[in-house]
C-alpha cells in the first residue's frame, strides 16, 4: 500500500493531514507488517484524525468503536438479533413446531458490531477499524480483544470463529487515562504523538483557518506552544487551536495583540484555573 514512510507522509499530506517523520513511519509498519497501532499522546494531538485520514488515502471503509466505561462484547464485537429470534419462536409456536438453539443461533440472527464486521470485511480493500479512547473502556474489555488483535479472528461460540481474509488496518487510540495492560501493548506496534512544533501547527493552521492571515497564525502557533508548558489541568490541542484561531480571525484580529481578543480564550481554556492562568500569560503579550 505504501513504498515506504516518506510516501505515508506525502500522502496524508495530500488529505490536509501533517505528520512528522516518526508518525509517518509508525504507520507504514502498522500497516507492512499487518499488525495492530496503538497511538497514545495528550488528548487534542490528532490520534483520531491520523485513523480517518489513513482511510482516506488508503480508499478504505473507515469503522469506529469508541471506547467507553461498561463498554460490552455486545456492543464491540457482535450480538444476537433478540426480536427476530423471539419472532421465530412465536411463528414456529404458531405452526405447531419446535426451534432448537441451533435453529436460533444461526447467521439470520447475528448482527455485526465494528469489531466483526471489520474481520468479516468482503470488500477489495481492508478497512480500517479505529479502536477509540481505549483507556475510557474497562480492564476486562481489553481482555475481548486479546484473541482478535493477535490473530484478526472473532470466535462466536455458536457458530465458530471467524478469521479475516484480508486483515482490517487497525487503530487503536489511547489518552494514557488509566494504564493498558501489557497483553495488549504485545499485540500493538506503538508510538506517541507529540504536539507538533510551532512550524507544524502554523501550516496545519493555513489549512484549516484559511481567512487567518501569516502574522495571527505565526503568533498563535508561538503562544500555545509557551502555553503547553504552563501548569494546566488540560492543554489545548490542535482541535482547540483551531477553533482559537478561526474565533480571532471572525472578529477579524490579524494578531493577538487586541484588547478583545482576550474574550476568545474560552476556545483553549476548559477550566476556570486554566482560563484564569492562560490570560495571565496572555496578558504580558501586550
Amino acid at each position: 500500500m505504501f513504498a515506504d514512510p516518506d510516501e505515508v507522509r506525502r500522502r496524508l499530506d495530500r488529505v490536509d493531514y501533517l505528520v512528522d517523520d516518526g508518525t509517518a513511519t509508525a504507520i507504514y509498519f502498522a500497516v507492512e507488517l499487518g499488525q495492530p497501532l496503538l497511538l497514545e499522546g495528550e488528548p487534542g494531538v490528532g490520534k483520531t484524525t491520523a485513523a480517518k485520514a489513513l482511510a482516506r488515502v488508503l480508499d478504505a471503509p473507515l469503522l469506529r468503536l469508541q471506547c467507553y466505561e461498561g463498554l460490552t462484547a455486545g456492543e464491540a464485537l457482535y450480538e444476537w438479533n433478540y426480536q427476530r429470534q423471539l419472532l421465530a419462536i412465536r411463528l414456529s409456536e404458531s405452526r405447531h413446531e419446535r426451534l432448537t438453539d441451533a435453529d436460533l443461533f444461526t447467521e439470520e440472527f447475528l448482527l455485526e458490531r465494528p469489531i466483526l464486521a471489520a474481520v468479516r470485511a468482503t470488500g477489495p480493500d481492508p478497512p480500517v477499524l479505529l479502536i477509540d479512547e481505549i483507556d475510557r473502556a474497562d480492564d476486562e474489555f481489553e481482555a475481548l480483544l486479546l484473541e482478535f488483535l493477535g490473530e484478526a479472528s472473532v470466535t462466536v461460540p455458536e457458530l465458530g470463529t471467524y478469521t479475516a481474509v484480508h486483515p482490517p488496518v487497525v487503530v487503536l487510540t489511547s489518552n494514557r487515562s488509566r494504564e493498558l495492560h501489557d497483553a495488549l501493548r504485545r499485540r500493538c506496534l506503538y508510538h506517541w504523538i507529540d504536539f507538533p512544533a510551532p512550524e507544524r501547527a502554523a501550516e496545519i493552521l493555513r489549512r484549516t483557518v484559511p481567512s487567518a492571515n501569516e502574522p495571527l497564525i505565526g503568533s498563535t502557533s508561538q503562544f500555545i506552544g509557551r502555553v503547553r508548558t504552563l501548569d494546566l489541568d488540560k492543554a489545548p490541542g490542535m482541535a482547540e487551536t483551531i477553533d482559537w484561531v478561526a474565533a480571532l480571525s471572525s472578529i477579524g484580529a490579524t494578531d493577538l495583540v487586541r484588547a478583545d481578543a482576550v474574550r476568545t480564550l474560552s476556545a483553549i481554556a476548559k477550566t476556570p484555573d486554566d482560563r484564569q492562568t492562560i490570560a495571565a500569560a496572555f496578558e504580558e503579550l501586550a
